[in-house]
Formats: C-alpha cells, sequence, structure tokens
C-alpha cells in the first residue's frame, strides 16, 4: 500500500506576523520560527498507525513551498514517513489553494498512490480546500475532517467516520484510491525519534521546481492583506453608582436591549 502525506510549513503562532510595505504578503525574514502545520501532523501520524497495521505499506511526504519546507519534511521522515517530496516554489508570496493542489495532484498522477492524506486544515489560511481539489483535480472520492478510518481486510475499500455539525458522525464506506482530510483529535501525534532524524539529515529529498509543472490558469487573486481594524471600543462609565446605573440603563435602551 503507497500513501502520500500532503504537509504544510507555517509560522509558529506565538510570532507577531507583519505585512510588507506592499500590502501583498507578509515578512517571513521577521518570523523566528516555523512548523509542521499541526493538523498535518494528525494526518501523518494516521498514516504512520495505517503502516503499522498493514504490511508493506509505504508513506511518502510532500510539501509544496520554498527552501524552508524541507525542514517540515524531514520532520515528518523522523515521524515515521519513508520518504519526502519537495515541490519548490522559490518564491515567497501567496500562493492559493487552487496551484498548491494542482501542483500536489500533478505530482500524484498516476503514481498509484491507494491513500492520499492531508490536514482538515492549515492553520494559516485555515480554507480546508487543498484535500477536496487534489481529489476533484484526480478524480477520486474524498472524505473530509475523518475522525476514523479503518482499512479493510481485503485492502480495497476504507471505512471512515467523518465529523459533521451537532457532533453527529457521517458513516461512509470508500473504494480506493481515496483522499481523506484528518480532522485533530483522531490519533496522537508521535515525537520524532533520533534514529529517524538522523536518517533524514542524511536522505536525499526528492526536489522538484513548481515551475517544472504544469501552471495551472490563475482563479484568484490576493489584492491586499491588512491588519484587523478595530470595529469596537469599551465604554468606561464614570460617576457614583447611581449616576453609572443610569447611564447604564439610556445605553442599552438606545440600542433597543430592554424590553
Amino acid at each position: 500500500m503507497r500513501i502520500l502525506v500532503c504537509i504544510k510549513q507555517v509560522p509558529e503562532s506565538e510570532n507577531p506576523i507583519l505585512i510588507d510595505d506592499n500590502k501583498a504578503w507578509i515578512q517571513p525574514d521577521e518570523i523566528s520560527e516555523f512548523r509542521m502545520n499541526r493538523l498535518d501532523e494528525f494526518a501523518l501520524e494516521e498514516a504512520v498507525l495505517i503502516k503499522e497495521s498493514v504490511a508493506d505499506t509505504k508513506i511518502e511526504i510532500v510539501s509544496v513551498g520554498p527552501e524552508r519546507s524541507k525542514e517540515v519534511i524531514k520532520r515528518g521522515i523522523g515521524m515515521g514517513a519513508d520518504a519526502g517530496i519537495h515541490i519548490a516554489t522559490g518564491s515567497e508570496k501567496y500562493r492559493s489553494s487552487f496551484e498548491t493542489a494542482a501542483w500536489i495532484a500533478e505530482y500524484a498522477r498516476g503514481k498509484a498512490y491507494d491513500i492520499i492524506l492531508t490536514g482538515a486544515m492549515s492553520e494559516d489560511n485555515m480554507q480546508g480546500q487543498v484535500g477536496p481539489m487534489i481529489a476533484g483535480r484526480l478524480a477520486l472520492p474524498c472524505a473530509t475532517a475523518v475522525i476514523l478510518a479503518k482499512i479493510a481486510g481485503d485492502k480495497k475499500t476504507i471505512y471512515v467516520e467523518r465529523e459533521i455539525e451537532g457532533g453527529h458522525r457521517d458513516t461512509l464506506k470508500l473504494r480506493l484510491p481515496v483522499v481523506l482530510t484528518i480532522q485533530s483529535g483522531i490519533n496522537t501525534p508521535r515525537y520524532p525519534s533520533l534514529s529517524n532524524l538522523l536518517r533524514a539529515n542524511k536522505m536525499q529529498l526528492e526536489t522538484i521546481p513548481a515551475a517544472d509543472l504544469s501552471q495551472p490558469a490563475a482563479n484568484e487573486n490576493l489584492v491586499q492583506m491588512v491588519y484587523p481594524q478595530k470595529t469596537r471600543a469599551g465604554v468606561v462609565l464614570d460617576g457614583s453608582a447611581k449616576e453609572k446605573a443610569a447611564r447604564l440603563v439610556r445605553i442599552l435602551d438606545e440600542k433597543s436591549l430592554l424590553l
């Protein structure tokens, strides 16, 4: 069985995000630390669990991004993947989910992957579109927000449960190959082992320039990036308790909040 896990490098959430002077993208040089998208860690762990239960399973991980993205690929190998692929974009700029999905789908086409896994969404864009778009471009069945996955004994189908509104679950039986986006909490991602990290540092990653892949027609443009604007301001009431109570009643009455 062959599994492809799609991972993304994102800024550490504790770091302040600065927008460049052209308001076209963030300033990556001002970010001190990048790491693997946490939801992708759950996808990778799920692949490793499948590998441990299904004999002759190989896990490959792919990441789209600049040169520094190789660090999360190596970490993924440290967590249990067998090989890594870097689709190198070269430049630091906004990249739509459509572009990412198109490049990954073109790489995966014809390589006989049984399962393609992604995290439910990335922590930076939070769009949750890459997995379904990969499935669409490869004409594969897809299940999103998966919280349980079990491979059938014949290795031809997979039973999945996906999270939906109201605490309910969809249950699906899908024929392989398939694309799944994995929800957080489905498992507990493991830490990379020292031996695997040493192996990753010595391993030659497959690097594919994004320019060598067919370029999808742009269907989305980033117009401008801005910081969130403050839309509400608090009001501090002064005076005695009686005066403040009267003022509060007037404010609530003006906003039609008193019945």
